[in-house]
């Protein structure tokens, strides 16, 4: 391989290593949202495929993982280039802890599935949303290289947090006036930690982008860093 081409071959690779990303973020959102379909059809269906199907992810994260390796072997990457490749072994583990959380709300649903129905004040679906879109723009940030895009993930880290808080109390003022609803209701409290816990999984991704392209740790200090990046 001559000079010239193995920078363009190396710009390739690292593209490669982007979409397999993208590819890996659709299937772990896909995961979440068929688990959330199963507790809200009632379809149990949905929720076995979730469960059976999580070990594409897995397989997915140890392809990223591999190739990243072989990466950082073979090219030596240094600055920037590094940074980003360190960067999406983390990203893939952090999406193949979505994925999980998918597969725990589908377990949730089968044992919700297998009993009578539950009329709750809550809309689980408007938290979905939420916390998969942070995980969309963390993975937009990461493919644009965009660390604003980034710090907007993590300052929408709070309306679901807002949200847990809010969703939880509902469930426990209901097992108080519906005692014999009490184990139904912990799996819905189950439910709504999963989707909260999928939201810090996006925050964690956003940090690792304002790492890459920055060199710079915001854990913790997104409201400083938010400054940095104003709103257009």
């Amino acid at each position: 391989m001559t000079g010239a081409t193995m920078p363009r071959h190396f710009d390739q690779e690292l593209e490669g290593l982007k979409q397999s990303l993208l590819r890996m973020a659709t299937m772990a959102e896909e995961a979440v949202r068929k688990s959330l379909a199963s507790v809200t059809t009632r379809d149990s269906d949905l929720a076995r495929d979730v469960i059976t199907e999580d070990i594409n992810l897995n397989n997915m994260e140890l392809e990223i993982e591999e190739r990243s390796f072989r990466l950082l072997a073979l090219r030596q990457p240094v600055a920037t280039d590094l940074r980003l490749i360190t960067a999406a072994m983390r990203i893939a583990t952090t999406l193949e802890r979505i994925g999980d959380q998918g597969v725990n709300i589908a377990e949730r649903a089968l044992e919700l599935n297998s009993r009578p129905p539950l009329d709750l004040p809550i809309d689980l679906n408007t938290m979905a949303d939420l916390a998969l879109g942070m995980v969309r723009t963390s993975i937009d940030a990461f493919v644009q290289q965009d660390p604003k895009l980034a710090v907007q993930v993590c300052q929408r880290d709070a309306e679901v947090d807002l949200l847990d808080d809010e969703y939880t109390q509902e469930i426990l003022d209901t097992m108080i006036s519906e005692s014999r609803w009490v184990t139904r209701l912990h799996h819905f409290i189950i439910i709504v930690r999963n989707l909260e816990r999928i939201a810090d999984l996006a925050t964690n991704i956003a940090e690792d982008i304002v790492f890459i392209v920055e060199g710079r740790v915001i854990k913790h200090r997104c409201d400083d860093w938010a400054l940095a990046f104003p709103p257009a």
